[in-house]
């Protein structure tokens, strides 16, 4: 069979599974208009129509049911030898293309980005930074990589690391001067250094204990819209820092900084590598899933 008809084929099952064209189109990284005119050419040489389509739903027909039953365990059999092909090529080759944070690409460049490099010779990998969220498929991007509560719904997702701990930190001799706050509540008495994100809001300071859990806009004359300042203020004396355990540790351990409401700011989910939900992933990227789950299980991300 030709590859446009293969192409045809996987048409038809993306639409029947996902129930309509917007939700396929995504899935297969094309547009609604391409895929409607792939599957129209498709009932026009059949000489059938395989979907009832009306402006709330599209559904197979009696024939496309039928025709769904019997090629959807074939193309499956030809996905799964694809792979399996795949998966014994010599070296990957190509530019691997994440989109995801500034914060993010400093946890995972040594442990996991250089790793893979080493480990895959004839690959080139671009990491693109930004505060906002965007559409990887749409972008053309292979995947990204963001903490899991921010990863869209409609993405396959690969937990990296373990969870991330808040920190709420200051100086010791901003607390000398100013003492330390015992609630959250407390934090209307001191100097914060307020956040803004990507989206121009200013970002308010999460707290959780015992069930109950809210944010504050704390107060704070100076706005940081990057962490790395905001933690060099913070050691500096400016003030409060809401940022992490991970960037704060170092500075924590040598005397630096001091952590207080630590009881009030408890894990969330860590960063994951998330990826439209393609049938086929390439080499380049199944290889990159593969050294997540292995660094993972060995407990080095």
């Amino acid at each position: 069979m030709m590859r446009g008809s293969l192409a045809e084929l996987e048409a038809v099952l993306a639409v029947s599974s996902q129930g309509g064209f917007r939700a396929a189109a995504r899935e297969l990284g094309m547009s609604s208009s391409s895929l409607s005119q792939q599957i129209a050419a498709l009932e026009t040489r059949m000489g059938v129509r395989l979907f009832n389509r009306s402006t709330r739903s599209v559904v197979l027909s009696a024939a496309g049911e039928q025709f769904v039953a019997s090629v959807g365990p074939a193309l499956e059999a030809i996905r799964s030898a694809v792979e399996h092909v795949d998966e014994h090529r010599a070296e990957a080759t190509g530019t691997l293309r994440i989109n995801t944070s500034v914060g993010a690409t400093r946890m995972i460049l040594t442990p996991l980005i250089l790793d893979y490099m080493r480990r895959n010779p004839q690959m080139s990998v671009e990491i693109v930074t930004e505060g906002a969220l965007v559409d990887v498929n749409a972008k053309g991007f292979d995947a990204g990589i963001r903490i899991r509560e921010a990863v869209p719904p409609d993405m396959v997702v690969v937990p990296i690391g373990d969870s991330i701990r808040p920190a709420i930190v200051g100086s010791s001799d901003y607390f000398r001067r100013h003492g330390k706050p015992q609630v959250p509540a407390d934090l209307e008495d001191h100097m914060c250094i307020r956040a803004r994100m990507a989206s121009g809001t200013i970002y308010r300071w999460e707290f959780e204990r015992r069930g109950e859990s809210f944010a504050l806009d704390v107060p704070g004359k100076l706005v940081l819209d990057d962490s790395d300042l905001m933690l060099r203020a913070a050691c500096d004396g400016a003030g409060l820092a809401y940022l992490n355990e991970w960037q704060v540790g170092d500075d924590v351990a040598a005397g630096r900084l001091e952590q207080v409401l630590s009881d009030w700011t408890p894990p969330y989910p860590g960063l994951c590598l998330y990826y439209p939900g393609r049938r086929n992933i390439p080499a380049k990227l199944r290889r990159f899933i593969d050294l997540i789950k292995e660094l993972r299980a060995k407990g080095t991300t």
